[in-house]
C-alpha cells in the first residue's frame, strides 16, 4: 500500500499533492523502478478522493517521465537515470537537511569541522574507501 496523505485545507490542489508526494517517493528510492502503482480506483478509495484526481496526477507523472503504463497491466514507476527534481529543488532539500544536521550537531557540541569529518566517515562506510560516489559530479 502506498502511504500518501491529502490535506484538504492547505490550498494546494489534491492532484498536485499526489504528484509532489509520488515524485518524492521516486526521488528518495522508496518507489523503485518498475514498481506497480495502485490502480486509480484503489488509490482513490484509499484517499477518499475522486478517481479523476488520481487520473490527472498519474497523467502528469507520466508526462514528466516518472510513470509509464503497460496496456491492460497497470501503471508503473519508470526507470530513472537521474533525480526527477530540478537543481534548485535538490539544493533546497539538501540545504534543509544540512541546516538540521548543523543545528543538531551544535546542540550535541559538534562544530562544523567535526560534522564534516563525520559525513566523510559515513560516506566511506556507504561507498567504500575513498568514498568517491558521485564526488566527481559535485566538483
Amino acid at each position: 500500500m502506498l502511504h500518501l496523505s491529502i490535506n484538504q485545507t492547505d490550498g494546494i490542489p489534491i492532484y498536485r499533492q499526489l504528484t509532489q508526494q509520488i515524485t518524492h517517493l521516486i526521488a528518495s528510492g522508496r518507489l523503485a523502478p518498475d514498481t506497480e502503482m495502485p490502480s486509480v480506483r484503489a488509490l482513490a478509495q484509499q484517499l477518499l478522493i475522486n478517481p479523476n484526481t488520481v487520473v490527472r496526477a498519474y497523467r502528469e507523472l507520466e508526462t514528466a517521465g516518472l510513470l509509464y503504463k503497460k496496456q491492460g497491466a497497470g501503471t508503473y514507476v519508470a526507470p530513472q537515470t537521474a533525480t526527477p527534481y530540478t537543481e534548485e529543488e535538490c539544493r533546497r532539500l539538501l540545504s534543509e537537511r544540512a541546516e538540521a544536521l548543523l543545528m543538531e550537531g551544535w546542540r550535541l557540541g559538534y562544530g562544523v569541522e567535526r560534522i564534516i569529518e563525520l559525513v566523510r566517515e559515513c560516506n566511506e562506510q556507504l561507498w567504500g574507501q575513498g568514498g568517491a560516489h558521485k564526488e566527481e559530479e559535485s566538483s
